[in-house]
């Protein structure tokens, strides 16, 4: 009934979204696990929160939820134009295709049932039991019984590989310090002058791309222990470590999370497995370690010079504005918006290093 009432209220509204202006390539990466550990950054992510009234979208906006073949399959999306991804824009003659995975049809745990199940009443934007059904940018809307991609047309509906009707919801735990020579000082980029910051990564089994280790949040799961969860499970599983070594990294990472953080984005997410019915929304969250207690994890060099998995390079380059750290040495590019006429040069320090891609 919800649902319903839902779907009459904003049948006149219109729901776009703005992106960052920043356009990022797609990795390539495309082996994808169906199951609800994988990682949730698959696309660029939103600059602002959704907004209504938009008639269109821009040019770069719902980019990776438009690519083809849709990821793990041959599935092709009918082909979505820019200027009619917008639902305020007209089109009777949209035909996209439906795709769910096998995987997800199976009934896994994390997954919802078919809508067309009699036994599935699903109570979209609100908390539906333990389920999370809510948008983090807003009210979506419910047409013919299935949740709308509050961010318009994608060319498929179904769920694809996600699991829940409406937003999937994911936990991006971003770790990072201060790099420091053996003398404990801070080394300062010579091109930018500003501090360098590392962040925590893990490289990926499937492509080997360097990424933010994160995931899906459990049903009934508070943020923040899913943000602890999946840090643990993905960065710590991914260490040649004996258990000793690991035990001992647990309790100094638990310290670090009991600290305060930095939201750095909630909301959603430009995805290439999002669909109409079907989206992905994350909430990722920088923990900053100011006494080198996770020390033993792998460590990278945040710049722009850096290439990771998907969009998390967005969420790295935001961390590094909120802590006016070192990003591009081209400072027109630069978070802090210094001139490139007159970059600031700092002086030489022994042990300063220049910026490295590798893990330390």
């Amino acid at each position: 009934m919800a649902g319903r009432l839902l779907g009459k209220t904003f049948a006149t509204l219109s729901l776009s979204v703005a992106l960052a202006s920043v356009p990022v390539k797609s990795s390539g990466c495309l082996s994808i696990p169906a199951c609800r550990d994988s990682f949730s950054l698959w696309g660029f992510h939103l600059n602002s929160n959704i907004m209504s009234g938009s008639n269109g979208a821009k040019e770069t906006s719902h980019k990776k939820a438009r690519t083809s073949p849709y990821p793990g399959s041959k599935v092709q999306r009918s082909q979505v134009p820019n200027e009619k991804v917008g639902w305020f824009v007209e089109w009777q003659d949209y035909n996209p295709v439906e795709y769910t995975a096998v995987s997800v049809l199976a009934g896994p745990r994390w997954a919802d049932p078919q809508i067309s199940e009699s036994t599935f009443s699903p109570k979209f934007n609100e908390k539906d039991g333990h389920v999370e059904r809510k948008s983090q940018n807003g009210l979506y809307e419910i047409e013919n019984g299935r949740p709308r991609n509050p961010a318009g047309r994608t060319g498929l509906v179904g769920r694809g590989l996600l699991g829940r009707w409406g937003p999937n919801h994911a936990a991006d735990p971003i770790i990072t310090r201060w790099k420091k020579d053996r003398r404990g000082n801070k080394i300062t980029h010579p091109v930018s002058g500003k501090n360098i910051l590392q962040f925590v990564a893990i490289k990926r089994k499937d492509c080997g791309e360097w990424a933010i280790p994160g995931g899906m949040v459990d049903p009934g799961e508070k943020i923040s222990a899913a943000l602890k969860r999946e840090f643990g499970e993905e960065a710590l599983n991914s260490l040649q470590k004996s258990s000793a070594e690991k035990r001992e990294l647990e309790e100094q990472l638990h310290k670090l999370f009991s600290q305060e953080h930095l939201v750095i984005y909630k909301g959603y997410v430009d995805d290439p497995r999002n669909t109409d019915n079907a989206w992905m929304e994350t909430e990722a969250v920088n923990y900053h370690d100011e006494t080198d207690d996770a020390g033993k994890v792998k460590w990278v060099d945040i710049s722009d010079k850096l290439k990771l998995y998907a969009s998390h390079s967005q969420f790295i380059k935001r961390v590094a504005e909120k802590r006016d750290a070192h990003w591009s040495e081209n400072s027109e590019t630069d978070c802090g918006g210094h001139s490139s006429k007159s970059p600031r040069k700092p002086k030489a320090k022994r042990g300063a290093g220049t910026e490295k891609k590798a893990v330390i």
